[in-house]
């Protein structure tokens, strides 16, 4: 039996700390808490104690995966920063998966339609001809669009919380170098950077 690469799954792009954990064996196991901010106070802890109820320690871990939203931009940038601050301290490889992408590995077969609440009537859309095989681009559309869209034979996803240990799973047998770890918000963040064109100038 050919041994699986031990690979950790973090997900903060959601109101939920997710941590998942598959081993050499096949083996999995998790640590899920509801939360929906102060991720960062207390991942390193949850991830601690992952580890050792599997007698396992950082360097035994082979890969790191990390969802990369749509979610909460905060919650998004610790989880991000999280996997790659340990993968670049480990030299281990770290995929970011995107939580579209994600939440479509929830069911065992099928066509699926992912579509949550982006909020102001509008929301995030993607369909996939069966988990993990997308049939187009994640999108933002008006939520009567989103609805319209849905395949009648497509299972509909409509929460956003992925199942950590098939992502965990997914990323233990994925190629790192396509799933790269950068955010994918597809709405553009609300703050925009000042530029000198909008930096307003003293009289002088």
């Amino acid at each position: 039996m050919t041994s699986l690469p031990v690979t950790l799954a973090i997900d903060t792009a959601a109101p939920r700390l997710q941590l998942g954990l598959v081993l050499a064996d096949g083996r999995a196991d998790s640590l899920v808490e509801d939360i929906a901010t102060g991720h960062a106070e207390i991942l390193f802890d949850r991830l601690a104690a992952l580890l050792a109820r599997n007698m396992i320690g950082y360097p035994d871990l082979a890969r790191i995966a990390v969802t990369t939203g749509p979610g909460s931009f905060t919650g998004l940038r610790i989880g991000l920063s999280a996997a790659r601050g340990l993968g670049l301290a480990r030299g281990t490889p770290v995929l970011g998966i995107p939580s579209l992408f994600g939440l479509s590995l929830r069911v065992a077969a099928g066509p699926v339609a992912v579509v949550l609440d982006a909020r102001r009537g509008e929301a995030y859309h993607q369909l996939f001809s069966a988990p993990g095989i997308p049939e187009t681009p994640p999108r933002l559309l008006p939520m009567d669009a989103a609805a319209a869209a849905i395949p009648p034979e497509a299972t509909l996803l409509s929460d956003p919380f992925v199942d950590i240990i098939a992502l965990a799973r997914f990323a233990a047998t994925a190629d790192p170098a396509a799933y790269p770890p950068h955010a994918a918000y597809i709405r553009d963040a609300d703050a925009k950077p000042q530029n000198a064109a909008r930096i307003p100038r003293r009289a002088p």
